[in-house]
């Protein structure tokens, strides 16, 4: 763990002085016997990587202060399902517990509907599985977990999914990462509570409506992680009606101060919501164009910016790709179109073997759910399909922010990695078997179907031809890149510069 910040201020005294000043704004204690304060240890680096870094959920609750978050609140089996969930990231982010292990105890506990003594089990077995990698108990020193756990975030800088994210997205090595730590809102606090993510705008389209998930009754990991089923951000409004309005506010404001569509991961513990965090949407394709013409026409930008937003690479994915024709003894399953485009390719049931069989052609990674784990064979597959999760898992970010076809929330998926084939509808396909992937439709087909390409996009003609108008005089016979190209190299030229 690094032992100083720059200016030569000893980490530890910065992190004992934040802790204090966070202690007195909420007037709890960190891992205290009366009024406890639980954190969230997560990143804040300068460039955002979903899902790739390490984050640890309710630390501070040591088995003192789960007992007088018991008391305070009245509700021992809230206090006991928030010290389990630290635990268990704990265990995975900081002790380097398999998600194996964990996700046989979160079983146990969902098959006994939640019952106190099935927390009080679960804990003790994270526990032992902690001890048994460790070598050590679980610290009851909250001082001493926060210290491991922001030694955990730094190191997860390293780790071989983030390196590979950042090397896909031309991410600088040296950049670094800083250590956010926030107090804790429980989305798992009561009815009236809950957790989800949001896009200011349809990440796959770009249309001007929020997008998004909420999970009522659990916490942010519940959602990204795709394990969980999530519903449609739109029932806020049937159930929250004063947090989805909220909500409505707080995405109109986010989007005129940053002048872009914004990601913003959310939770409202007993009515009341908090932003977690926000990000640019960083959409691709279609959408990409579509956010930049809108904002333009809006005035929100000129269109200077709006053609300097937009990555000649996206023009490739602006005609979306659709299968057409489709016969239904060749439909294998289907579930939610979580990136638009089509994908061809021979099953593969693990990252490892995605990246194995990449070697010889196209794959498509099929999995119950992915997680940072998987990375590097999303990186190798050219598009991914789940059995769980839902447009705002991990799976679709990643996919959506690579430009690849993804299909989540195929519920009558199972991907059977021990035999090396999938099942759905009664029929069971093994491993290199070709299928295609419809990420706007959700359909996965057996062989490769026909495709056929969007038509001509109203928001790309516009935005082709302020292209023109800024490099008059050049060829018109070019194709779209080379049109978008010539005028973002006149206006770097005359200095405008990349937005940002």
């Amino acid at each position: 763990m690094p032992t100083s910040v720059p200016g030569g201020c000893p980490l530890a005294t910065e992190i004992a002085a934040a802790v204090a000043a966070l202690e007195a704004a909420t007037h709890r204690e960190l891992g205290g016997s009366e009024r406890p304060l639980a954190v969230s240890v997560r990143s804040g680096g300068k460039v955002s990587m979903p899902g790739m870094m390490s984050t640890v959920l309710n630390l501070g609750l040591t088995s003192g202060a789960t007992a007088a978050l018991a008391e305070e609140t009245g509700d021992p089996r809230f206090a006991l399902d928030s010290r389990l969930r630290f635990l268990t990231s704990f265990a995975s982010q900081v002790v380097g517990v398999g998600q194996e292990s964990l996700a046989s105890v979160d079983r146990a506990v969902a098959g006994r509907n939640g019952d106190p003594s099935a927390f009080e089990t679960a804990i003790r077995e994270v526990e032992g599985l902690i001890r048994e990698h460790s070598g050590e108990p679980v610290p009851e020193d909250a001082a001493r977990q926060l210290e491991l756990a922001v030694e955990a975030v730094f190191a997860s800088w390293d780790t071989p999914r983030a390196k590979t994210y950042r090397a896909l997205h031309d991410i600088p090595g040296d950049l670094g990462t800083a250590v956010t730590v926030q107090a804790m809102v429980f989305g798992n606090r009561d009815e009236h509570s809950g957790t989800g993510v949001a896009f200011s705008r349809d990440p796959n389209t770009g249309e001007q409506v929020p997008f998004g998930e909420v999970l009522f009754g659990r916490q942010g990991e519940d959602v990204v992680s795709g394990t969980s089923l999530t519903g449609p951000l739109r029932e806020l409004a049937d159930r929250e009606s004063a947090v989805w309005t909220r909500l409505l506010t707080v995405l109109d404001q986010l989007e005129e101060h940053y002048r872009d569509a914004c990601y913003v991961e959310f939770t409202f513990e007993a009515g009341e919501l908090w932003i977690l965090q926000v990000r640019p949407g960083r959409f691709v394709g279609r959408a990409a164009v579509r956010v930049a013409v809108d904002l333009a026409e809006a005035g929100t930008i000129g269109r200077d910016e709006a053609l300097l937003r937009v990555s000649p690479q996206h023009l490739a994915q602006v005609r979306t790709p659709r299968i057409t024709a489709i016969d239904p003894r060749d439909v294998f399953t289907r579930g939610l179109g979580a990136s638009p485009g089509v994908a061809v390719g021979r099953v593969a049931t693990t990252a490892d073997r995605a990246a194995r069989l990449a070697a010889g052609g196209p794959v498509v990674l099929l999995r119950p759910e992915t997680s940072p784990l998987d990375m590097h064979g999303l990186a190798a597959a050219t598009g991914v399909v789940t059995a769980r999760g839902g447009p705002t898992s991990h799976a679709a970010v990643v996919a959506r922010a690579m430009g690849k076809p993804a299909v989540v929330g195929a519920t009558g998926l199972t991907v059977d990695a021990v035999d090396g084939c999938v099942r759905a509808g009664g029929r069971t396909l093994p491993e290199g078997t070709l299928i295609a992937v419809d990420g706007t439709g959700g359909e996965v087909v057996v062989g490769e179907p026909h495709i056929v390409e969007a038509a001509t996009d109203p928001h790309l003609h516009r935005l082709l031809g302020w292209a023109d108008d800024v490099a008059s005089g050049a060829d018109g016979d070019r194709d779209e890149r080379e049109r978008l190209s010539s005028a973002q190299a006149v206006l770097r030229g005359a200095g405008q510069g990349t937005p940002g």
